[in-house]
C-alpha cells in the first residue's frame, strides 16, 4: 500500500499512525504543502492522512492550499479510499464536506476524556475504543458535524470529536497519534505555549503520563492499527 502523509507544520509527529503504517509495511510519501510541495493527485495513493497544525482550517491567506486540501480529502473519501484527518486535518475534512468551522472557544489540551457515541460502538474503527477514554488534545477550534457523516465521539468542550464519512473517511479532533513521547516533546519545544493554556501541566505531566497517558497510548495504537486495516 502507498499512503500520502500531509504535514501542515514544520514539527509534525506521525506517532502511533506511523507505528501502525510501519507494521503494515506501507510505502510512505510525505507531502508538506506549507513548504511548497504540491498536493497529490486524487487516486494517486491508497490512503490519505492529514495531520495537525497551528493554523485554522480557514487560514487561506497564509496557507492558500487549504481549499484544495479540503477537496482532496472529500474526493478521496468519496472514492472509497481511506482518509484520516487529525485535529486540523479533521477541521479541514469537515470544511471539505460543507460543515461549519468554528474558530476559538473550545480549548482542550493534554489528556482529556472523550466519550464514544452509540454509533461508535459498532463502527469499524471506533469499536476498538472503550466507551470513555483518555485522549491527547491540543486545539481551540471545532466544527459542526457534516451532513451525511456518522457522529462517533464527543467531549464536554467539543461535541464533534470524531466522525466517519463514507466507507473509511475518518476525522478525529483529538490527537490519537500523539503518544506520551509526542506530548513530552511538545512540552520541551513549546513550554510557553503550554503554560499559557495550562499553567499546571508541566508540574503534573509526569504523573499524568503514567496514568492518562498510558491509557491514551493504548487506545491510540488500537485506533491506528484498525484504521490501517481499513486501507
Amino acid at each position: 500500500m502507498r499512503v500520502a502523509l500531509v504535514e501542515n507544520t514544520a514539527i509534525t509527529h506521525h506517532g502511533q499512525v506511523g507505528v501502525a503504517l510501519a507494521e503494515a509495511g506501507a510505502l510512505i510519501d510525505v507531502i508538506r504543502p506549507f513548504a511548497g510541495d504540491a498536493l497529490p493527485e486524487p487516486g494517486a495513493h491508497d490512503a490519505l492522512v492529514v495531520f495537525g497544525g497551528e493554523q485554522s482550517a480557514l487560514a487561506d491567506d497564509s496557507h492558500p492550499y487549504l481549499p484544495a486540501l479540503a477537496r482532496l480529502m472529500r474526493d478521496t473519501a468519496d472514492s472509497g479510499r481511506a482518509v484520516l484527518g487529525l485535529c486540523l486535518g479533521a477541521q479541514v475534512f469537515a470544511r471539505g464536506l460543507g460543515a461549519q468551522n468554528r474558530l476559538g472557544g473550545t480549548t482542550e489540551f493534554g489528556w482529556c476524556r472523550v466519550e464514544r457515541t452509540e454509533a461508535g460502538a459498532t463502527d469499524p474503527l471506533f469499536s476498538a475504543a472503550p466507551t470513555r477514554f483518555a485522549a491527547t488534545q491540543w486545539h481551540s477550534d471545532t466544527f459542526s458535524l457534516p451532513d451525511g457523516a456518522v457522529h462517533l465521539a464527543r467531549s464536554v468542550a467539543a461535541h464533534s470529536q470524531a466522525f466517519r464519512y463514507g466507507r473509511a473517511g475518518y476525522a478525529t479532533q483529538f490527537h490519537f497519534e500523539a503518544h506520551r513521547g509526542v506530548v513530552a516533546d511538545w512540552l520541551r519545544r513549546f513550554p510557553d505555549q503550554v503554560a499559557a493554556i495550562d499553567p499546571d501541566f508541566a508540574a503534573s505531566h509526569a504523573d499524568r503520563a503514567r496514568t492518562e497517558g498510558t491509557e491514551a497510548d493504548a487506545v491510540g495504537l488500537a485506533l491506528a492499527r484498525r484504521w490501517v486495516g481499513l486501507i
